[in-house]
């Protein structure tokens, strides 16, 4: 899914997001705000993952 959907769907898509990666607070996702590259640092800086983990996941998960 590219950035511009996904921006533009982020209001269905935070809780699915949220199920996902449940480290994830709504303070967290308000910040988000559908870009993914903040999704990636997100998910990088709470489950101490690397750029490509993360990057990869992302892409799994909106596949």
């Amino acid at each position: 899914m590219n950035s511009d959907r996904m921006k533009g769907n982020w209001k269905e898509l935070k809780g699915n997001v949220q199920q996902k990666w449940g480290k994830l607070t709504d303070d967290d996702l308000d910040v988000i705000d559908g870009k993914r590259t903040e999704l990636v640092g997100k998910i990088q800086q709470k489950y101490g993952k690397s750029r490509e983990e993360a990057e990869k996941e992302v892409d799994e998960h909106f596949r």
